[in-house]
């Protein structure tokens, strides 16, 4: 903690000397030295409390890579940025796609005249995009030399010919080839692009609003700087990269070749601070910021320290400090008086832990290892949780599927927050696993020492939750030892299968609740399927959901494959997650979206209020 403290005193005076001599490549920002007539750079300031994995859309699944990619790359979807329930609009679209009768073909239009940022890949020349940089970035997701976690998501859609082109590069072991013709992607002209899929599915238009799904890279960028593409994102959004500090800071400028992009939405009637916010900056040229600074902090203390401090504008207000900045649910009088606004809201994600079902310990589909995982189950109490750890700050999972999607039913059920120790003993007595050897710690059926391995980081709010987890594992009578480690390592070794237990998050990038599923789905093991849970009957039910339209129907096909997950409990959903957002008093405008991250095209800074406060 002593280190993580002189990193955050270290980081405070490095960015009150960038503040007074600006950054090598960056505008100046305003000072006390700035003369009158000067320009005042609007500077975004925040903090992300876990590193980021890449900046290059076809390799990132995690959510802090993608917010800082949002602001880069951009889909030809968004969502309104106000409107509740969301609503899709255009981005680099003229409108929204086409779709045929049977949803197997998707046709997309993209508007003429935007840009890539200028990059040396270009040669000088101005880059536009057109559909077949959209093609181009879609092939990516199946070149097995990205290793992209996105291609499960698209594998069981069966984009025409995109299979059949990465199998040959890996049975020939020969580059994948970009230029060969495929079906699936149909360039029908320089703006037009048609998806055909070898499946019906409903829900791809939903894809197309999530530039880490979607997202556009130019070809030329790729060829340039190949395995070091992670340290020139170039995309056509608001923003490009700047500095970039691995795991520490980065730093993201305007693009000063960033198109005419005029604020609108459309917030509900009812909604006085989103109309007000509409009253005042509709028509106004986006993004509002001329410079966003994202930090990387992994310790709570540092970075609610620095937010008083007036470090950041805006704070995801760490779980240990929730009591002293919303007593009681209401924000704080001593933060209230200096002009800070509070956000509290629900968000589209679960926080769950996964059993690796390849694990020779808590793996296996027969009863004994069934018992054993609802066991370790039972014996965690989710409740509790919120209470101790989350500060009352979540509510207990009973689903997988999360709130704001479609399918999510808060009345549903399926047993995942039942806590009952005396029925987990019962449970491991019932199937061998008992004390054999009398060293006060239940043994594997066979005899051998039984430990249960659960993956975590160094954090505070991390070692709370582990004390919950060998308290609860010490009363039913199982060893748990805690591998700690840094976040970005050990995903790698989750996708690898190297991990046994491991908790996380997943946060909803679209209101499609059944994408939830994936997180078991067999053809996405080591994607999005860390557990690696591999059975027939789900994956067939998971086909189906998938290729179903909104319906009763479908919503009855989410829950025979949620019950076939509390059966087996690959997964155990802990907690959706209510998360409380403060904002100094000179930031306007921020509003948390359930599935788009690129708030910092939004908000805006009062300059001058700021450069006073942190003086």
């Amino acid at each position: 903690m002593g280190r993580i403290r002189s990193l955050a005193r270290a980081t405070s005076h490095a960015l009150r000397i960038a503040l007074i001599l600006g950054l090598a490549g960056a505008s100046h920002w305003a000072t006390s030295a700035t003369p009158p007539d000067a320009v005042v750079q609007k500077v975004f300031r925040y903090a992300l409390d876990a590193a980021e994995t890449s900046l290059d859309p076809a390799r990132v699944s995690d959510t802090y890579s993608n917010t800082i990619i949002a602001h880069i790359f951009e889909s030809p979807l968004t969502y309104d940025y106000l409107a509740r329930p969301v609503v899709l609009v255009p981005r680099t679209a003229v409108a929204l796609p086409e779709h045929s009768a049977d949803f197997k073909t998707w046709t997309i239009r993209i508007r003429p005249g935007i840009y890539f940022a200028d990059d040396p890949a270009f040669n000088g020349k101005r880059r536009e995009l057109t559909a077949a940089d959209y093609a181009y970035s879609f092939k990516r997701y199946y070149d097995p030399r990205w290793k992209s976690p996105v291609y499960g998501n698209y594998r069981a859609d069966d984009v025409l010919g995109l299979e059949a082109l990465r199998q040959r590069a890996l049975d020939t072991r020969q580059p994948f080839d970009y230029d060969a013709p495929v079906a699936g992607l149909e360039l029908k002209d320089r703006y037009t692009l048609s998806v055909h899929l070898g499946r019906s599915d409903p829900q791809f238009i939903l894809n197309m609003a999530n530039p880490n799904n979607f997202g556009a890279v130019a070809r030329e960028v790729v060829e340039r700087y190949g395995e070091e593409l992670d340290d020139h994102p170039v995309g056509t959004g608001p923003f490009k990269l700047a500095q970039w500090r691995r795991a520490s800071k980065i730093v993201l400028v305007r693009n000063p070749g960033f198109r005419e992009d005029l604020f609108d939405a459309q917030p509900a009637a009812d909604d006085a601070a989103g109309q007000a916010w509409l009253a005042k900056y509709k028509g106004r040229r986006l993004p509002l910021v001329d410079q966003i600074e994202i930090s990387i902090i992994e310790a709570a203390q540092p970075i609610w320290l620095s937010f008083l401090g007036r470090e950041f504008d805006l704070v995801r207000v760490p779980l240990e400090f929730a009591p002293i900045a919303v007593p009681g649910g209401k924000l704080a009088p001593n933060l209230a008086k200096q002009g800070m606004t509070l956000e509290r809201t629900l968000q589209a994600d679960h926080v769950y832990t996964y059993f690796n079902m390849e694990d020779p310990v808590v793996g296996g589909y027969t009863p004994d290892k069934i018992a054993l995982r609802r066991a370790i189950a039972l014996a965690y109490d989710n409740r509790t949780e919120i209470t101790r750890v989350r500060r009352g700050l979540g509510i207990p999972a009973t689903s997988l599927v999360v709130p704001y999607t479609l399918g999510y039913d808060a009345a549903l059920d399926f047993g995942f927050s039942e806590h009952d120790p005396s029925k987990a003993k019962a449970l491991l007595d019932l199937y061998g696993y008992l004390d054999k050897d009398g060293d006060g710690w239940r043994d594997l059926p066979d005899g051998q020492p039984l430990t249960l391995h659960y993956y975590t980081t160094g954090s505070e709010t991390y070692r709370q939750f582990n004390e919950l987890w060998a308290k609860a594992m010490k009363a039913v009578g199982l060893r748990m030892v805690f591998e700690i480690g840094q976040w970005p390592e050990q995903f790698k070794q989750a996708q690898a299968g190297k991990i046994q237990i491991w908790g996380l998050g997943n946060t909803a990038t679209s209101p499609d609740g059944s994408s939830f599923l994936h997180e078991a789905y067999g053809p996405e093991i080591g994607a999005e399927n860390l557990a690696r849970f591999n059975l027939p009957a789900y994956d067939a039910l998971v086909k189906r959901i998938d290729e179903s339209p909104e319906s009763p129907e479908r919503h009855a096909l989410l829950k025979q494959a949620q019950s076939l997950l509390a059966v087996y409990l690959p997964i155990k959903p802990h907690v959706h997650r209510i998360r409380i957002y403060l904002s100094q008093p000179w930031l306007t405008g921020y509003r948390t979206h359930p599935f788009a991250l690129d708030f910092g095209r939004y908000v805006d800074v009062d300059a001058a209020k700021q450069a006073a406060a942190i003086r």
